[in-house]
């Protein structure tokens, strides 16, 4: 693993709360998080409270990688992580202690990578993250697959949209729109979907 920026979203502690009994629990968490994470030789950029401000600290400090430790507030941390990420998907891990379904499964819809259920202990950090990373790879190579998939799909309904026109308009068969429209591309060094939204456009604009 090389060494990846990680951003760490835990709870803080204020002062005045040292000794609130959960929060030392949480802090203590914390510490193990950063022992494991600094003995993986990782780059620990920033450790951030989930709050109203993280997804504006998320695109500044551009991580390659979210570690979320939330013990009791997995939800409410979730719905931060979801507008933190929406726009620029990125390996999740999460760290917490709730076995709640409903918050494993609003986890996975946030895109967590992995949720690991009482498992915090420094010496599992590192294999953890690696498979995370793993999923998260292959993940994102099924969804460019998808959204290349689609794409294609989307221009070939638009060149047979074109090449109906033409045919209805120029009253050439399909063979001959197709070569009309390919002619146009080679000769504008267009795509032939563009020059066939092109004559859509056209047709639209003119009725």
């Amino acid at each position: 693993m090389r060494n990846l920026r990680i951003v760490v979203v835990n709870p803080t502690i204020s002062p005045g709360e040292e000794d609130d009994e959960s929060l030392r629990a949480q802090a203590e968490r914390g510490r193990i998080l950063r022992i494991g994470l600094l003995e993986a030789g990782l780059d620990i950029v920033a450790s951030l409270p989930a709050d109203m401000y993280l997804p504006e600290h998320i695109a500044k400090l551009q991580p390659d990688m979210i570690i979320v430790d939330a013990e009791s507030d997995a939800r409410d941390v979730l719905e931060h992580i979801v507008i933190a990420t929406r726009d620029e998907r990125r390996p999740i891990v999460m760290f917490t202690e709730s076995e709640d379904t409903e918050t494993m499964e609003a986890a996975v819809a946030a895109g967590v990578s992995a949720y690991i259920v009482a498992g915090l202990q420094a010496e599992r950090i590192k294999p953890v993250l690696n498979v995370a990373l793993a999923r998260f790879r292959r993940e994102q190579k099924l969804l460019d697959e998808l959204s290349d998939t689609k794409s294609k799909l989307a221009e070939r309904k638009v060149i047979e949209r074109a090449k109906g026109l033409l045919m209805e308009r120029q009253h050439c068969s399909e063979e001959q729109a197709y070569r009309k429209l390919r002619g146009m591309a080679m000769s504008k060094n267009l795509k032939l979907s563009e020059v066939a939204q092109r004559i859509l456009d056209v047709e639209d604009y003119l009725g």
